[in-house]
């Protein structure tokens, strides 16, 4: 046997070198078309054939159904699709895998692009050199392309020559020798493969080239295929084990979609093959059961065939689909489940310029958390039961807790985001969100403050006269529009951001105008009764705490509008 280990080293080069080339390009497209894909995203509704189309084109676009599966996933896990609607996507992005084998059978096989890789490195290379960052792109974009098809030709010639090599070829005989069962032995195989390289495409590469050498056969091959529909749902599996239960039901409904196409695919196996080369001889195309250079071909179409019938057959049956998953997982009911941030780990290829969408939409859930939190504290000044107020208390506690953790894991996300490529707007946007997620952090600190001083007052058995207790609800009143306001800043555009930036400034005067009457207020009456020297202590820590959250609002909607950000 002639194969050693220098010659293992040089097919997994190859094969590394065709992954790289497959993120290089994934990441120039997405910087290229970022805003386009934020688009595409948006466009999620619950019209399954709407999902179903998104998930075709985000996963045609960075060619991975594992990054765009644990992107959906990880969507879920956040609140901003709906299991329905996530089922949809996922089955679009089963179709458009099927991309990268046509990509891999026709550039790769048919025809010798190979040869053009270094020319067109040639022609990345000034571009991205270029500071326009479009162009930067699209030279990220053809490095990647280039390299992954010269990744592929390594592929080929280091895969291991048969003539030089029976042994190898005896072992796969050998597995081929068991009937039926060498279909789910190929299968296991093909689940494998994707499993540990993390990616379908890679090893469809491997098994079109094994196949493309008469290695195995068509239906080996096939077999394979059919195992990376499998293989390609456990990286959502593993991503969700950390997510919440909707997060984990979206990754065991893409299991349970691909399993049932696989079943009833391994019933009509034979037949559907046969079909398939009848197909191919009738157009001219060569027999693939005959020659294994026509299996590429072949593959692709099985690939497609198969991933398209699987829609269309189980599309209609989405919602039992949904009651079959949330019977295996039923939600556990905890009063205080909260969707948090899934950190896209999907191997080798990481959703950078996406990921983006999704921080925005979570540092806006993050703070609706922080202005529920506020309004515990008027409830908390009109309580009278003990048993109640402690609750509340204990609510302001334990959202604190969750604001510092939350804060934390946003930042932690932005940070990995950051250290990706990105384009110009996407880095831009990450820099506010860092500001505005410390800002937000800073309200729950102060909320706690006010719970933790009501406590204190509980305990001396101060009350706050009735013009106190007006006038602190007068002042949440104007908080609560400010809220409102940032609210609407968040998820709007910069530009009407940035339109609204005056209504924000007047708000913020309002608050500190009625912060400065409320104190000559309260002076005045503490010199005419001094039995309300406590209360108005309180009184005063209450609303300058406000006036702080009061600054603090406005500086996220500077920071949202892009201004002021240091």
């Amino acid at each position: 046997m002639d194969f050693g280990f220098f010659d293992f080293l040089t097919l997994f080069g190859s094969l590394s070198l065709f992954l790289f080339g497959m993120k290089t390009m994934s990441e120039g497209i997405q910087k290229f078309a970022g805003d386009k894909m934020r688009s595409i995203l948006a466009a999620m509704t619950s019209n399954r054939f709407i999902g179903v189309l998104t998930g075709f084109l985000l996963t045609t676009f960075v060619q991975s159904s594992s990054a765009s599966t644990v992107m959906v996933v990880s969507f879920v896990n956040a609140g901003l699709l709906s299991l329905v609607q996530s089922i949809g996507v996922i089955m679009g992005a089963n179709i458009g895998t099927t991309t990268t084998a046509w990509l891999i059978s026709l550039l790769g096989f048919e025809m010798n692009i190979s040869a053009l890789s270094i020319p067109l490195i040639g022609i990345s290379f000034p571009l991205l050199l270029n500071s326009r960052e479009r162009f930067n792109s699209m030279g990220q974009m053809l490095l990647g392309f280039a390299l992954l098809f010269m990744g592929l030709d390594f592929l080929r010639a280091s895969v291991p020559d048969l003539d030089t090599n029976p042994q190898m070829f005896r072992f796969l005989q050998d597995l081929t020798g068991y009937g039926a069962y060498s279909t789910f032995i190929f299968l296991a195989l093909g689940t494998l493969l994707t499993i540990v390289l993390q990616s379908s495409s890679a090893t469809m590469a491997l098994t079109i080239v094994m196949c493309n050498y008469g290695w195995i056969g068509f239906e080996h091959g096939a077999a394979i295929v059919l195992g990376e529909n499998i293989g390609t749902t456990i990286t959502a599996n593993l991503a969700a084990l950390v997510g919440n239960v909707h997060a984990k039901r979206t990754a065991m409904a893409h299991l349970f979609f691909n399993i049932l196409g696989i079943i009833w695919m391994l019933l009509i196996f034979g037949f559907f093959l046969e079909k398939i080369d009848q197909f191919m001889m009738q157009f001219g195309m060569g027999s693939p059961m005959l020659n294994p250079t026509r299996i590429p071909i072949g593959l692709s179409i099985f690939h497609t065939v198969f991933n398209i019938s699987n829609t269309l057959l189980l599309i209609g049956f989405i919602k039992y689909l949904v009651i079959l998953v949330e019977y295996v997982l039923p939600s556990r009911g905890k009063k205080f489940e909260r969707p948090h941030l899934e950190y896209f780990s999907s191997g080798f290829l990481h959703m950078a310029e996406l990921s983006v969408f999704q921080a925005k939409k979570e540092v806006r859930k993050y703070a609706e958390l922080a202005h529920r939190m506020f309004n515990f504290i008027p409830a908390s000044i009109i309580e009278t039961d003990k048993k109640e107020f402690q609750h509340i208390l204990e609510k302001v506690s334990k959202y604190e807790e969750i604001t510092d953790r939350v804060e934390v894991e946003i930042t932690t996300f932005l940070i990995k985001i950051s250290r990706k490529q990105l384009s110009s707007q996407a880095a831009e946007e990450l820099r506010r969100m860092r500001v505005v997620s410390s800002e937000v952090e800073k309200i729950g600190d102060v909320c706690y403050k006010m719970s933790s001083l009501l406590a204190e007052k509980r305990k001396e058995k101060i009350y706050f006269t009735p013009a106190q207790r007006s006038d602190l609800f007068e002042m949440f009143k104007l908080l609560n529009n400010a809220f409102e306001l940032m609210l609407h800043n968040m998820q709007a555009s910069t530009l009407e951001a940035r339109k609204n930036l005056p209504e924000a400034n007047r708000l913020e005067k309002e608050i500190n105008a009625f912060r400065d009457q409320v104190r000559t207020t309260v002076i005045d009456d503490m010199e005419k009764d001094p039995t309300h020297v406590k209360s108005a202590f309180y009184f005063n820590k209450l609303i300058t705490s406000c006036e702080k959250i009061g600054d603090t609002i406005l500086n996220i909607n500077e920071a949202v509008a892009g201004i002021h950000i240091e």
